[in-house]
């Protein structure tokens, strides 16, 4: 099972990986060592990076990948043709009976990835490895896109705190769960969703709707009860009638509170010309002694409005960011990808594979892949992506994956670190899951590593990807055999 889920998630899976581990193990196939990754192929939301998130979730459920009775029964009722059972009887014997003992590594979340880099191997039993795709795929695609779009919003606020809001408009209840666990990777301070509080510790926020204004006979009074209620958590919103007199009323109750030996925590601007409102906000605020008090924003902000009310000089402090960030607006998924490199024939021996196709651009690479991240001081250089069977040697030169915008190759020698780390070896954990706000920290310093350029929402060029002189000349060599050689 996997929190916050009571069941067996076993069955969270295509039916066609199903289908192909019946047919492993018909084959003979099923133990047969295999090597996949996972990847993407172009950063999303038109940039140029991406945040790696969802790993620690993807853990949980491969470490309890298990096929109960209940999972088998299910699939035992499955019919194909002319009504005859989908699945022997023996092979759901074999199924029920198998538990993961793949090999994972995998970047730390957080981490700043780019396109065509693995972002996990799995090494192990060939029918353990597929029935990992789906799940894994899932898990990293949509965290990752999460985690990258509140990344992007988080650096628009220049460090203003970002509160992430999206619940109500998620994707249903484990997409509100997991938006908000990504979206604090990716950078946003607090959450308003209490049951991702609970399940991943991370802060929660709040403050109240129109609806609590209107059930008054006025807004005074609708403010007075909600600092009697919330002396020390009283953000109040000022726009369900008029959004300055709202301002001035919420100043009022400011200075009550304060008599009380409590704090005005803040007001909240949900629509008009928030840039002015929140000027003159500021300024009645200030007036009426409540510099502490902060301004909250929502009311549909992404990385671009947020960016432009900040060029407008808005006083805008705090920022409440829910369908861009939960929906991953702008783009709808992440074109994360699963691909076999490596199969061990009868002997033993490993056989290279990987994926050709007329579009140059879905050609895979084969091998035990790694990538090797370069840096000078306090900055990223570039990424080498190389198959640890054929470690690169000093200083290397290679040529990238060839991807429109790709600059020119480097020479990345320095100091440098692997990216894909082990997290689980005969499917059991190496270390124990770190907190999810080292996560965040790392998101940060990594970005913080980057060139400006590259942290553009629509950046000019691209972050070097290079690909290993040996491993290429192997790709090359292996896609220009005839099909099926």
């Amino acid at each position: 099972m996997i929190a916050p889920y009571g069941q067996s998630l076993a069955l969270l899976t295509d039916l066609y990986q199903l289908t192909m581990a019946s047919g492993y193990w018909k084959e003979g196939l099923a133990e047969r060592e295999a090597v996949f990754y996972h990847y993407f192929r172009k950063a999303p939301f038109g940039g140029a990076y991406a945040i790696a998130a969802g790993l620690e979730t993807a853990l949980e459920w491969l470490r309890s990948l298990r096929f109960e009775e209940d999972d088998l029964a299910y699939l035992a009722g499955l019919r194909g043709q002319g009504g005859l059972p989908l699945f022997e009887p023996r092979f759901l014997d074999y199924l029920g009976a198998t538990a993961f003992r793949c090999d994972v590594d995998a970047m730390a979340e957080g981490t700043a990835v780019f396109a065509e880099e693995p972002v996990a191997r799995v090494r192990g039993p060939l029918l353990q490895c597929q029935l990992a795709e789906t799940a894994l795929s899932n898990i990293l695609n949509f965290q990752t896109l999460i985690a990258t779009k509140a990344a992007r919003v988080c650096r628009a606020a220049d460090g203003d705190a970002v509160l992430e809001f999206g619940l109500r408009r998620a994707q249903g209840i484990d997409g509100g769960l997991s938006a908000s666990r990504a979206a604090f990777i990716g950078g946003c301070a607090a959450t308003s969703n209490v049951l991702a509080g609970k399940v991943y510790g991370i802060p929660v926020r709040g403050t109240h709707a129109h609806s609590w204004v209107l059930a008054f006979d006025s807004e005074p009074e609708a403010f007075e009860a909600f600092a009697r209620a919330m002396p020390h958590n009283c953000v109040l919103l000022v726009d369900t009638y008029d959004s300055h007199e709202g301002i001035r009323r919420a100043a009022e109750v400011g200075r009550r509170l304060r008599e009380q030996g409590f704090r005005l925590t803040g007001i909240r601007l949900d629509s008009g010309d928030l840039a002015a409102l929140s000027v003159e906000a500021r300024r009645i605020l200030d007036a009426a002694g409540l510099e502490d008090a902060a301004i909250v924003a929502s009311n549909d902000l992404d990385e671009h409005a947020i960016a432009d009310l900040k060029a407008r000089g808005s006083r805008i402090g705090v920022w409440g960011v829910g369908t861009s960030i939960a929906s991953a607006k702008g783009q709808s998924a992440l074109g994360g990808v699963y691909k076999l490199a490596l199969l061990r024939d009868s002997t033993g021996t490993w056989q290279a594979k990987a994926k050709r196709s007329e579009d140059a651009a879905k050609a895979s690479t084969p091998g035990i892949l790694q990538v090797r991240r370069y840096s000078a001081g306090a900055a990223i250089r570039a990424d080498l992506v190389y198959d640890e069977s054929h470690p690169p040697q000093g200083r290397w030169a290679g040529t990238g994956f060839g991807r429109e915008g790709e600059g020119p190759p480097v020479e990345p020698g320095g100091d440098h670190e692997d990216l894909l780390r082990p997290v689980l070896r005969a499917g059991r954990p190496v270390a124990e899951p770190e907190p999810l706000a080292r996560a965040r920290d790392r998101c940060r310093a990594q970005l913080s590593q980057l060139p400006a350029e590259l942290l553009r929402p629509q950046p000019q060029r691209s972050f070097p990807v290079l690909i290993e002189d040996g491993l290429l000349r192997r790709r090359e060599d292996l896609l220009r055999r005839p099909a099926g050689a």
